[in-house]
């Protein structure tokens, strides 16, 4: 961030520009400009913000500001990647055991939360499926049962008598 800041503080200074006149002109407060350029990040509350201002800035002193972000995630991507994966292994560890040992402790019959949400899909699909089953029976069952009864009627009422 340092040279970042020392580039900025060039330019500025090359362009003819005090840090006032650049404060009054981007309506940034001065002390966070001289941060900027002093490579002073922790005057920011986050590095989303020193981004911005940084973009700003540059593009105010009319500089190539695709390469100026470039350097600045080059800045953060040092400032980040210094934990070595032991380190990260070794915290992820120790949160798992500690998330481990509160799990234990707060565990008993009485604290534990039962489940009690059914899920109805199943059931309405169960009583669905075993009323048209019960339906289809029940017509089966009256079209096998209703015989066209034949009546004297019918036959015109002659009756037949089978011999032999």
């Amino acid at each position: 961030m340092n040279e970042i800041g020392e580039y900025l503080k060039t330019e500025r200074k090359k362009n003819g520009v005090s840090i006032s006149e650049a404060s009054d002109d981007l309506n940034i407060n001065e002390a966070l400009l001289s941060a900027i350029e002093e490579g002073n990040f922790k005057a920011f509350k986050d590095i989303f913000e020193l981004k911005d201002m940084v973009r700003i800035y540059a593009k105010y002193l009319g500089l190539d500001v695709s390469k100026m972000l470039d350097d600045f995630n080059d800045f953060v991507f040092e400032k980040t990647s210094k934990i070595s994966l032991d380190d990260i292994r070794k915290a992820k560890e120790k949160l798992d055991s500690e998330k481990e040992e509160t799990t234990k402790h707060i565990s008993s019959p009485y604290t534990k939360i039962k489940h009690t949400r059914y899920d109805a899909a199943p059931i309405v699909l169960l009583i669905a499926i075993l009323f048209f089953i019960s339906l289809i029976v029940y017509l089966i069952l009256k079209v096998v049962k209703t015989e066209p009864m034949i009546t004297n009627e019918l036959l015109g009422g002659i009756t037949y008598e089978c011999t032999k």
